[in-house]
């Protein structure tokens, strides 16, 4: 023990009073700049523009400026202006001998917007935004045009360059600009701004506040051939007099939506102070998206406006789920409302409370009051003034319903039983193998098929499910009907892997699975159904590029010694005319199943992995933005051709009707 104190006493010996440092002015920012922006890194380099942008919008939302430019310059700095007041430039009563300017630029906590006499409302709050990126600038610069006079005052990582300084005189021109680019002392030599993110960013800005018109300037040469494929232009006016109605729009575009319109509006607070604004609309294929706000700044991490609104339209949709008479109404929930839904939801609050300086999150109680009152009411006569879209929507939103408690049972299962073996379907003729790699699973239709299946494969490498005719259509079934569906049942199990949340792909008990159906319409058919199961039930599976359908062939042709086998009609006609003798004797024979098929046929035709041929099934990859649109149509054409609306695929028959020329009935 006595050990222990003397190695104690020895670390402190050099502790003392002069080791104690204190951080002044600016200081702390640069020592510790996550604290302030939360990290060093590429997210944290483009909030510095954010903060300077938010305190021109703060001008704009105020009233008193109606332009905002954004430049990039090729040297890596930029430049945001505005034709607001201007920041004061006259000596601060407190510190005479530095104008309000300097005292704005070099002090933290310091500005305009705690009285809330020059700002009602304002995305700024703590006086840090625009002295902590002065801290951060290798060098920046501003020049205010106030009272017909221009004055510049530049700045090297936060201590002055030199005084505030007169210019000349202001010719038509008033506002603020604010010149810097960022030290790469703290942020690293390689790096730059991307010109495609800070151009959503004045976007969205444009988009948040009817009367501000944002003037966006890139040179050509910052442009990456990424962003000019993306449509990120050199110059552009963004202005939308629509506000966040239009930017919704335009991201739903041309797809298919649950309700022919949006549910939108706006509402001021009783002391005409705060506002709410608000658009909402439901994809139909469900690719949706929650974007809000609380002054211009966006909150990624929602908070107390966002809640609100989840509560307002779920207890809205319940009531009028109850109104109806329907019985499941009573589970909905908010998040069952606005899972799926694309989503722009937009405050204006004085005061707001964040938490932390990034302002992520909106802990303002007042906000999520405010929303409430708003939405609840409003959402109530909405649905009441079109029943047919509002039961549209109510049964897409119990189909959520269904999902969700489907999921949570089988977690509770999970939960009471978390040592029980894995049970198998009895119907599953397994492979030997315990591995995944190399092993496959043929799902294929009825017992007689199954049998020849059994007797054809590999037992090693190869497992054989039969499953009863024409399986459930998941599309069109309700939770309740996929659990007690025993096919589905049985299919899972033998997949091991689980299903939508549950999904792991490292469970699964087979590297791949094959549907092997009849050459026919009927086999077509259990196919489909098969292949929608999967993208609804398993995505991942298919992604992973894990299923495959097999290629059965539908006629077998001899003549002689020779015997070849062809697909369809198309490819029988061609064997017919390249690979035999013309009017050669050939005897063709149709397969009417694959149960009937020889065991050795079928495994020369269908199951050798090394004579056989295998169609593989894809989606595209959902994380390309270039992919996102042929993600949407193949959504959106599984719930045309296998959902619950028969008047969409009568509609989608008669379009294309005209491009069939064989039916094989």
């Amino acid at each position: 023990m006595s050990d222990l104190f003397q190695n104690s006493d020895k670390a402190g010996a050099g502790y003392s009073a002069k080791d104690i440092e204190v951080l002044e002015g600016l200081e702390p920012v640069r020592h510790r700049p996550g604290m302030y922006i939360g990290g060093t890194d590429e997210r944290a380099f483009h909030h510095l523009v954010a903060e300077i942008l938010d305190n021109a919008m703060d001008e704009a939302v105020a009233g008193h400026a109606s332009r905002i430019e954004l430049e990039l310059g090729e040297d890596g700095s930029v430049t945001v202006r505005d034709n607001g007041r201007g920041v004061p430039t006259d000596p601060h009563p407190k510190y005479t001998d530095k104008s309000a300017l300097e005292v704005i630029l070099t002090t933290l906590h310091s500005g305009g917007k705690f009285s809330g006499k020059v700002y009602a409302t304002s995305g700024g709050l703590h006086g840090v935004g625009i002295s902590v990126v002065n801290a951060l600038s290798e060098r920046l610069t501003v020049e205010v045009a106030r009272d017909r006079q221009v004055w510049r005052q530049s700045f090297s990582r936060g201590a002055p360059a030199g005084p505030l300084e007169r210019i000349g005189e202001a010719q038509n021109r008033r506002g603020t600009q604010v010149t810097f680019t960022p030290d790469p002392q703290i942020f690293g030599e390689t790096m730059r701004f991307k010109p495609g993110r800070l151009y959503r960013m004045a976007r969205s800005k444009a988009y948040l506040f009817k009367g501000v018109e944002i003037r966006w300037k890139c040179p050509a040469a910052l442009l990456s051939s990424k962003e000019r494929e993306e449509g990120i232009p050199e110059q552009e006016a963004l202005h939308f007099p629509g506000g966040i109605l239009d930017y919704l729009t335009g991201q739903i575009g041309q797809r298919a939506t649950l309700t022919p319109r949006p549910f939108q509006g706006q509402m001021k607070a009783e002391d005409g102070v705060g506002r709410v604004e608000w658009a909402i609309h439901w994809p139909a294929d469900g690719d949706g998206f929650c974007h809000t706000y609380c002054n211009t700044v966006p909150t990624s991490q929602g908070g107390a406006h966002e809640s609100a609104m989840r509560s307002a339209l779920g207890r809205s949709m319940r009531a009028y789920g109850e109104l109806v008479g329907n019985k499941k109404a009573k589970d909905i929930t908010g998040d069952d409302v606005t899972g799926e839904a694309a989503i722009m939801l937009s405050v204006f609050i004085p005061e707001p409370q964040f938490q932390g300086q990034t302002k992520e999150k909106l802990a303002s109680p007042e906000a999520g009051k405010l929303v409430e009152t708003a939405m609840k009411d409003r959402f109530d006569h909405w649905l009441s003034e079109d029943p047919r879209s509002a039961n549209d929507l109510l049964e897409r939103v119990l189909e959520r319903v269904d999902e969700r408690l489907k999921r949570r049972q089988q977690k509770e299962q999970r939960r009471k039983a978390p040592t029980r073996k894995l049970r198998l379907p009895g119907k599953l003729a397994d492979c030997t193998s315990g591995a995944q790699e190399g092993t496959e699973l043929f799902l294929v239709e009825g017992d007689s098929a199954g049998g020849s299946a059994k007797q054809a494969r590999d037992r090693t490498t190869q497992a054989i499910l039969p499953l009863r005719g024409k399986i459930l259509n998941v599309a069109s079934a309700s939770a309740d009907k996929l659990q007690q569906n025993q096919e589905i049942k049985d299919l899972c199990q033998a997949l091991g892997c689980g299903v939508r949340g549950d999904f792991s792909l490292d469970k699964l008990r087979y590297e791949r699975v094959v549907i092997m159906t009849d050459a026919d319409v009927d086999g077509a058919h259990i196919a489909a159904l098969l292949m929608t199961f999967f993208y609804r039930e398993m995505p991942g599976l298919i992604e992973a590029g894990r299923l495959y359908l097999a290629l059965p062939p539908l006629y077998r042709l001899t003549q002689g010694g020779k015997t070849l086998y062809a697909r369809d009609d198309a490819h029988k006609d061609e064997l017919l005319a390249t690979r035999f003798k013309p009017n050669a004797k050939v005897e063709i024979s149709r397969f009417k199943g694959l149960g009937e098929m020889p065991q050795q046929q079928l495994r020369e035709t269908t199951m050798d992995p090394a004579k056989r041929a295998l169609l593989q099934v894809e989606l595209p990859d959902r994380s390309e933005e270039q992919n996102l649109d042929a993600a949407r149509q193949i959504a959106m054409l599984v719930e045309t051709l296998m959902g619950k609306k028969p008047e969409l695929r009568f509609k989608y028959i008669q379009d294309h009707a005209h491009f069939v020329e064989d039916l094989d009935v």
